[in-house]
């Protein structure tokens, strides 16, 4: 049996404490907060609960083998619902496009939208099902050296599946000659906190998961995964140490434990950490910290701090709490107001460096949504589409609407209680 310690309780943390234990592994979980979950985490005040991270899951089967692995039904920790539409869109001439289910009905949501465009969705949605499958293959299923990808079965034309050197915003004039449609590509490059003038064309892969596979929802809000995930490490005995702070990550001979990174394992013949002055031993050590605080304090190198320096960061959102007195008509699970001139909006934040005169919103208001089309059970669940860096501007109740939107709420992925009893 192996001596594992994860530092990071966010969902890859715990999920990665999860598998090892699952195989076997005695697994010691850290983090520094006094809650696990990262970005899955609410806030509560005067009868509303907001999440302050993703409204949306992608890819649930990842979470469904999961807790396979661990002898659970992920359909036993949660309850998952199919949105629909996926998000509405408003763009600044004041058109409306709803993004719909299926790959059929989205196509034609578009020639309705668009008339002559919907075959050019159709082209666009078979190329990036062919880039997500490549990069699975490629990127996604293991390390990136020669004998993973040839077990994998990779091969050149997955790199060119994915359009090398080309941008998001390059990639959608590609297809389509509708501004609009081009300005609702680009926005896939925002998921990550990138510019869609400046971020590779495969980040187009997006929407192929979200009409091919689902988008959802967790009944109760996304908190409720993070509640479940907890459950699986209570069940195979994971230790878990919330408020404990990982300061150092030891290494053998002060050399840096051979492949520890973001993410991934390493093993070394004197491994382990100091957690608040105390060590912990540990054969081996999985680190889900970010990668510029494990080079910077956890593990120091100076290559790799100038490797990631020169990266520099992803922009961030600006997230309002707001708990809305009645309702708004025309208002959808998720729904985003595009600005009107969307390369000047990325010019500001991107190049001069100030907030944007007319910003793209993103509006989150699970209360607002029609039926869901139907319950995730048997379908595959995905992924979560998450954008780094939201910080809450205020929380409790707002009266009236909220400037530069038709919603009158903007907060990513709030779950509004009317009543403290009454979710939505």
């Amino acid at each position: 049996m192996t001596d594992v310690v994860v530092i990071g309780g966010g969902v890859g943390g715990m999920a990665t404490a999860i598998r090892l234990a699952a195989r076997g592994q005695r697994v010691q979980l850290f983090e520094r907060r006094h809650e696990l979950g990262g970005k899955l985490t609410e806030a509560h005040r005067d009868g509303f609960t907001f999440g302050l991270g993703p409204s949306l899951l992608t890819l649930p089967d990842l979470f469904g083998a999961l807790a396979a692995e661990a002898g659970r039904k992920l359909d036993d920790l949660v309850t998952l619902t199919e949105v629909d539409p996926v998000c509405r869109y408003r763009f600044a001439d004041g058109s409306v496009l709803d993004a719909r289910g299926g790959p059929g009905e989205m196509a034609a949501q578009v020639e309705r939208f668009s008339p002559g465009q919907g075959q050019a969705w159709q082209r666009y949605f078979e190329w990036a099902g062919r880039c997500w499958a490549a990069s699975e293959r490629a990127f996604l299923a293991g390390p990136l050296d020669l004998a993973g990808l040839a077990r994998r079965q990779a091969s050149l034309s997955d790199l060119f599946a994915s359009a090398p050197g080309q941008t998001l915003a390059g990639l959608a004039r590609r297809f389509f000659t509708d501004p609009r449609l081009v300005q609702y590509v680009c926005r896939y490059a925002t998921y990550s906190g990138s510019s869609p003038y400046r971020a590779p064309a495969a980040v187009g892969c997006i929407p192929y998961l979200e009409h091919a596979r689902g988008a959802w929802y967790v009944q109760g809000g996304l908190a409720r995964l993070r509640d479940a995930l907890a459950r699986l490490l209570a069940d195979l005995g994971v230790e878990v140490h919330t408020g404990a702070t990982v300061s150092q990550v030891l290494t053998a001979g002060g050399r840096p434990a051979r492949g520890l990174s973001t993410g991934r394992g390493a093993r070394g013949r004197a491994g382990g950490v100091l957690v608040s002055g105390e060590r912990v031993r540990a054969d081996v050590v999985v680190c889900g910290a970010d990668s510029a605080r494990l080079y910077r304090d956890l593990c120091p190198s100076r290559p790799m701090r100038r490797r990631i320096g020169r990266i520099g960061p992803s922009s961030s959102g600006f997230l309002v709490l707001a708990g809305v007195r009645g309702r708004t008509s025309g208002l959808a699970h998720h729904n985003v107001i595009f600005s009107a001139d969307y390369r000047a909006e990325f010019a500001d934040i991107f190049g001069r460096r100030r907030p944007p005169a007319d910003p793209t919103i993103y509006v989150g208001c699970p209360a607002a949504a029609g039926p869901v089309r139907r319950p995730a059970r048997g379908r595959e669940p995905d992924a979560a589409g998450q954008r780094p860096g939201r910080e809450p501007s205020g929380l409790g109740p707002v009266r009236g609407g909220l400037p530069g939107t038709a919603a009158g709420q903007d907060d990513r992925g709030g779950r509004r209680r009317a009543r403290p009893r009454a979710v939505h």
